[in-house]
Parts: structure tokens; sequence; C-alpha cells
């Protein structure tokens, strides 16, 4: 008898393994089916424990057994695919952060140079597999089998500071801390450096004042010595990371401003000293330029710090669902209790207007329930006893009680939110780009600096040593690198937030890039382009047997079965009984037999009349046109006549015709690939509007299918339901999972929607597109702003203009580039997809 078993499993990482896996179970002759994810694979077929967990060890991965297997009825017909691929399988597992994933917020971070050398001190953590340094979020994701303590000092050790954060509720109220301290400091260091420094240039600029003379010395050395404690209190972060970075042999962003505004004081306090040294004309100050360039810097610091908070609005948004409290009911009546001390089991009560605290499933009562932040659905969904309702969901309208479930970082908003972050913590391929650039930037603008000063003091008019200090200085100060740091992590952090918003869960950046340069889209059918439910549409009826006749008898031979075709019947018999069946059998891969008030019935498809010499004459044309349609004919016979035709169908979805129309006019080629039948496929694609079908093919030859796409030049996102679609997910450019955000789905698609939709397939592009253009339009405009602001502060324009940059205005340039590239990232938290048909 065929059985499934359930095994928990170790090792497996990513949707690769889950194909191993699932491929080498498959191949044994004795499994039917299996169904597997990164943590558990259920296996159903004649197959013992022992030799199933055998095989996954040969695989190169570890098994248990689950202890939860059970028996599992056969299929009514050989010719219908599995059940999975009718139903999307709700969650089996409650949803948790990997063991191995360890996150840390990072203090003294200020350039993509600081991202480079703190991921690479993480990465030479022994035990450490990936580490992901977000400069947006000042922040690290470690995946590896390592202690937060050994990052922590690896970090430190690096010359930065690492905090490690356990959940999602401590690691938002340390960063919202740290932003505030950040704010409060940056913005009062910038208001003392520009309140002295404004006036003192204003009034050097007044009365061509900023030139040393014997009558003003005496003032000049108290401005050098006040110059000199205001770099001290307002900038004293700069030179302290600067000298941290010179200690472990690098060079950052804070290294160009203390190296520029060091040499104007330097060289300005040298003159005050000693101006017989210096000729009459060489001997002008930059005292105002050092603070003036600090205040600016802080000031573009703490704009772009009061930006980035904005763009992690979306998550907060999400973290903000969870009610601090749940209303327990229990023996004395029901108590408010810490969400803390809500365990699975107990019994929880809501009312209109209560935030779901925890998942569950409603015991008792029926209410409304808006789920838009969880799937991005707007409209509310009806819950009655045995549905499942999820944690940070809002209850618009009645009261039930239910039993939880999933507590704590078991629950899918926790899943929902540590997916968002891991994302936010990736990089495409064009990020990593700017990252390998902005590792050796620093040296080479500091190359750079002192080629041109050397220019300028061997070729330069008089007197060099002032032209030569001030090119220097300003090629130092512009060219920092800050907004070629934050050019993708803004953006991905802004991005990703919108598309959680939307119901879009993408697991990795490189997923954003990758959607956008999609051409080809191939549709799982069942569950993705139709509901995934059966359900009964006509039925016809021979020998005087009436229609409820016929489907209560259908219904009492398939009662106890959990095929979803067989649930069909059961359903649309609603509860009335029709008698005990005697001598219950299954046929393999036909149908079912029994004896209902004395007389033999089958139940099955064709095959299965044939063998027992039941007439089907005159209901061939009938199960002809019926299967042209897209439908399954189920026939009914009793002793040995035929008596009635039950039709199931497989609807598409309400929005499938607008979604794939929409899809279409993108530019899309749409195609459907399914294990149906030829025919039923076609009737459904015709109804849906694709006109390229692949119909007849296995879980294992749909990875082929799209294998062979990309062979043609394809760019492929596959669209599936993540079940039997895993090997196919896995092997497309982009793997985009339907619906529910089963394990499988999740796991295994780089993208998975929340809102079992096909609008959201679209939107999900959309959006991908937006943010990857986004990203471009943010490293361009940092590249030009290198590009021309470096050449203009060596002084370029000096032979048209005579006139060089100055350091002050060159500071403005480089805070506001950076201010700059956070505003058009946080664009991107205003994107609105294209309106529905």
């Amino acid at each position: 008898m065929s059985h499934t078993i359930s095994l928990a499993l170790e090792g497996l990482s990513c949707g690769h393994c889950v194909k191993r896996v699932k491929e080498a179970l498959e191949q044994r002759d004795d499994v039917e089916q299996a169904s597997v994810t990164q943590q558990e694979a259920q296996v159903t077929g004649s197959a013992d424990a022992a030799a199933l967990i055998a095989t996954v060890e040969e695989a190169g991965y570890h098994a248990t057994l689950n202890g939860d297997s059970h028996p599992k009825p056969e299929p009514l017909t050989a010719s219908e695919p599995p059940p999975e691929a009718l139903t999307t399988v709700a969650e089996t597992q409650p949803a948790q952060q990997p063991e191995n994933a360890q996150f840390l917020l990072i203090d003294g971070m200020s350039c993509a140079s600081c991202v480079s050398r703190v991921e690479k001190a993480l990465e030479k953590v022994p035990g450490v597999t990936q580490a992901r340094v977000n400069l947006g979020e000042r922040s690290a994701l470690v995946m590896g089998d390592v202690s937060a303590q050994q990052l922590v000092e690896a970090v430190d050790a690096a010359g930065y500071h690492a905090q490690p954060v356990q959940d999602e509720q401590e690691r938002r109220d340390k960063q919202q801390s740290s932003a505030r301290k950040a704010m409060r400091r940056f913005s009062w260091q910038a208001a003392l450096a520009l309140a002295f420094g404004a006036p003192l240039m204003i009034w050097g600029m007044l009365g061509d004042n900023m030139m040393l003379s014997d009558a003003n010395r005496s003032l000049w050395l108290a401005i050098g010595a006040a110059t000199l404690l205001i770099m001290v209190v307002a900038g004293g972060h700069f030179y302290r990371s600067a000298w941290r970075s010179l200690r472990n042999g690098s060079a950052t962003m804070d290294t160009l401003v203390a190296l520029g505004t060091a040499a104007a004081w330097i060289y300005s306090i040298s003159v005050a000293l000693w101006p017989a040294f210096f000729p009459m004309q060489a001997r002008h100050l930059y005292f105002e330029a050092s603070v003036m360039i600090i205040g600016l810097i802080n000031l573009g610091h703490a704009l772009e710090q009061r930006a980035r908070q904005r763009s992690s609005k979306a998550l907060e948004r999400l973290l903000d669902l969870t009610p601090a409290q749940a209303r327990l009911v229990s023996e004395q009546g029901e108590v408010q209790v810490p969400l803390s001390a809500v365990q699975p089991g107990m019994t929880l009560r809501l009312t209109t207007g209560d935030r779901v605290p925890v998942d569950g499933e409603i015991s008792e009562g029926e209410a409304w329930l808006d789920e838009a932040m969880l799937t991005g659905e707007a409209v509310p969904q009806g819950k009655r006893v045995g549905d499942k309702v999820y944690a940070g969901t809002l209850v618009q309208d009645g009261a039930v009680r239910f039993v939880a479930r999933a507590t704590g970082q078991h629950t899918a908003l926790s899943r929902i939110i540590h997916l968002v972050r891991q994302a936010q913590s990736s990089k495409p391929d064009v990020g990593r780009l700017a990252d390998r650039i902005s590792a050796v930037f620093v040296p080479v603008v500091v190359a750079i600096a002192l080629i041109s000063a050397a220019i300028w003091y061997l070729f330069g008019p008089q007197p060099q040593i002032a032209y030569t200090l001030v090119i220097a200085t300003t090629v130092l100060i512009i060219a920092c690198p800050c907004a070629l740091g934050l050019a993708t992590p803004m953006s991905i952090i802004a991005g990703v937030g919108r598309a959680a918003e939307l119901g879009v869960l993408v697991r990795d950046a490189d997923a954003l890039q990758r959607a956008s340069r999609i051409d080809t889209l191939v549709f799982d059918k069942t569950g993705t382009l139709t509901a995934g439910a059966p359900q009964l549409d006509e039925v016809l009826t021979w020998r005087d047997w009436s229609r409820d006749a016929v489907v209560q008898a259908a219904a009492a031979l398939e009662r106890n079965a959990s095929h979803p075709l067989a649930q069909a019947i059961v359903a649309a018999a609603g509860a009335a009984s029709s008698g005990e069946i005697a001598q219950f059998r299954t046929i393999r891969g036909k149908g079912v037999s029994g004896i209902l008030d004395g007389k033999a019935l089958l139940l099955g498809n064709a095959a299965l009349m044939q063998d027992n010499a039941v007439d089907l004459q005159q209901a061939q044309p009938d199960i002809e046109r019926l299967s042209r349609q897209g439908a399954t004919p189920v026939l009914l016979a009793q002793a040995g006549e035929l008596i009635g035709l039950i039709t199931l169908r497989d609807r598409l979805r309400p929005e499938s015709k607008a979604a794939l129309a929409r899809l279409r006019q993108a530019g899309y080629r749409l195609m459907m690939l399914t294990g149906d039948r030829e025919e039923t496929a076609r009737a459904i694609a015709q109804e849906a509007g694709i006109d390229e079908v692949i119909a007849g093919v296995l879980p294992e030859a749909k990875a082929q299918t799209i294998a062979a796409l990309q062979q043609q030049g394809r760019r492929v996102a596959m669209v599936g339901d993540g079940i039997n679609d895993a090997p196919a997910l896995a092997q497309a450019d982009v793997g985009i999972a339907m619906g529910g955000g089963s394990d499988v789905a999740v796991e295994t698609a780089p993208i998975t929607l929340m809102r079992a939709d096909l609008n959201s397939v679209a939107d999900a592009l959309a959006l991908a597109s937006a943010t990857l253009r986004n990203i471009r339009q943010n490293l361009l405009g940092a590249f030009i702003y290198n590009s021309l602001g470096i050449p203009l502060a060596a002084g370029a324009l000096y032979p048209l203009t005579g006139a060089l940059l100055s350091p002050v205005v060159a500071g403005a340039a480089m805070a506001l580039s950076s201010i700059t590239v956070v505003g058009n990232a946080n664009r991107l938290l205003r994107f609105c997809p294209r309106p529905r048909q």
C-alpha cells in the first residue's frame, strides 16, 4: 500500500540542494512522488524509511524520520496530476530565521571602502560562509557556523565597532537609538562648525582679510587655536577613523576629509607662526575652510541619516503590526498577557479592531480580516472555523477564538521581515562592481591629489605653495566616495521595502537585476493560472438516476479520501450521507469500488470502466467534448452499467486574463508549462490567452524545458506554486512563487508573491525594473560627479577662468552628492504599479 513518510532534512542550503534531493528520491522505483523543502521531505510510495534515509545520505545530505508518516489514498485516476499539483500546500513547519545567520550593527562606517574592509574582516573568520555589509543601514548579515563574539572581535580589529542583534525588535530598538544619537551628534557638530566657520568666511571675503599681516597676526593665531578646538570637538570622529584606518593599512572617506582639513589648518598655522618663511603673496589662510568643510559634511551626514531612516519605514511598518499584548482565553476567563507569554496551543480571542498577535487557526466564530500589509490584498478576507490567521493582520469586523500555532520568530510575519532584511543586505552584480571600484578609489584619489599638487608646485603660478595646498585639499574633499557607496544599498533598501508593502518578497537583490532583464515568462497551470482547487461542474445521468443521486453515491465512495478531486465531489454533495460503503477498494491509477445498499459501484476513469466491461458508447462524445474543454470526466457505474458522468474543472483565476494581457502588452513572451494532458492544457491556455503550451511534462522535465529555453538565448522567469515546480523555479533565471508563502516557494524562488494574484507578477517585474533603473541613476550620478569634480578640483578650468574651486565648495558638493543619492533612492517608496485592468 502506498504511504507517505516525512523526513527531517539537514544540510540543504539552496534551491539546487532541494532539486538534488528530490531527484535522488524520485529516481527510486518504490517512490511515486517527493515534495522537498530545505527542512523536510514528504515522500509518497512503498519505500521504507531506512531506504529513503540512505538515499538522502548518498546524495550528500542528512535525514531522520519525522515521526508523522501516514497512509495516503491512491489517486482517483492515473491520468490526473498528483494532488500537490492541484493545491497550494500550507506550511508544514513554522518559518524561522536560519540558525547560522548573525545580524550585526556596525558603527564607524562612512563609505564603500569601509564596507569592503568590514566584509573582508568578517569573511576571514573561520566558519563564515558569507558576509553582507550594508552601508545604507550600517549593518552586517553574516552566514556561517560562528559565534557573535568572534564576529565582533573581527570587526573591532578592523577598526570599527559591532553590536550583535538577536531579533528584529532588538535590532529595531538599537538601530533607532543609534540613528537618533547619530542625528543629534551630526546636527550639533554641524551647527557648531558652521556657526564659527560661516561668519569667519564672510568676514574674510568682504575685506580680503584672509591674508596674514603684522597687524592681524595675533588675531589669526587666536582664530587658529579656536579653529583647532572646533575641529577636534566637531570633527574628531573624522580624525579618529582616519587614524584607525591608517593603523590597519587602509584608507576611507574619513581619511580624505582628515587629510584635506588637517593640511589646510597645518598650512595656515604655519603661516601664522612663521610668516618669514612664506612670501607675501603666499600668506593666505584657510582656517575657515577646515571648519566649513567639517560643518558641511556633518550636515550632509545628518540629512542623509534622516533620509536613510525613511528608507526603512516599510520594514518598520511591518514591525509595528504586531501588538504588544494578546487576549488569552482560559478557564478563569479572559486576561491580557504580554505577547512573549503566548505559546503554541493557547486559545486567544479577537474582536473588531484587534491586530492578530500570532499565527493560528480559528476554532470558533467568523470575522473579516484586512491582510493588506501581509499579502498586499486590499479586499478584506472572510475567515471562519478552520481558516488560518496571521500575525499582524487586522480584524475589521467580527469576533473569533483561535488556537495559536506559531509565535515569536516562527510567524509568517517574522519570516517576511527576515526575508526583507536579508534582501536589503544583499547586492546585485551592478552594486558589487561599485564596491570593487570603491575599494581602490581612496588610494587612487590620494595619488591624484599628490600628483596634481606636484604639478601645480612645479609648473603653477606664484605662490606655488598656496596653489598646491588648495589643489590637494580640494581634490581630497570633493572625491569622497560617499555617493558611490550609498548608490546601490539605498536603492535596494527602498525597493525591497516597497516590494514588501506590495506583497512581493524578494530574497536577494540579484534577483531584481535578473528580473529586470526577463523576456520570457513561463507559467505553471494548476495553482498558478488556475485556482488550484477543482470544482464540480457538469453532471450527466443515465438509467433514471437523478443528478443528486449520482453525486451522493460518488461522494459516499470518496468520503474518506483526501485527493482534491475526491474532496471536490464530497464538497458538492454537502453534509448529507448516502450510507456506508462496504468492501471499499482502491484500484491503483484508475479509481475506487465498493458496495452501497447492496449494489456494486465503480467510480473512476474510462480505463476502469473498460476493465469491468462497462459500455461507454453513449458517453464517449461527452467524454471527448469535456476533455477538450479542459475538464476531468469521472465516470460512475452500478452493476456493470454506466449511470453517471461527473465533470470536475479547475477554473481559471478571475484575474488571469487581464494580468496576462498586461504582461503581453509589456512585451513579454508568455508560455504555459504543465504536467497535465495536452487537451486540458490547450483549453486553459486558449481561455487565458496563451499561445505557446508545453504539456505532459513531469516535474523533473520542467527544469530541462527551462534550460532548453535558456540555451536559445531566452531570459526566463518561471511562475509556479513552489511545490512540483521547485526544480524549474531553481533552474530559471528568476523563480517567482505564487501564493501563500509555502516553505518550498520561499526557499526555492528568489521572489515570492504573498498574494495568489497574477497581477503581482507584473507588479514584481515592474518594481524590479524601477529599482535597477534607480540604482543605475545613482551610480551614473556618482560617477559623473567624481568624473567632473576631480578634474575641476585639480584646476582644469584655471587656464580658462583664472579661478580654482574652493575647498569649501568642494565640501558642500560632496555632502550634496550623498543627499541626492539617498533622495533619489527614496523615490522608490512612492512607486505605484500600473493600474490593473
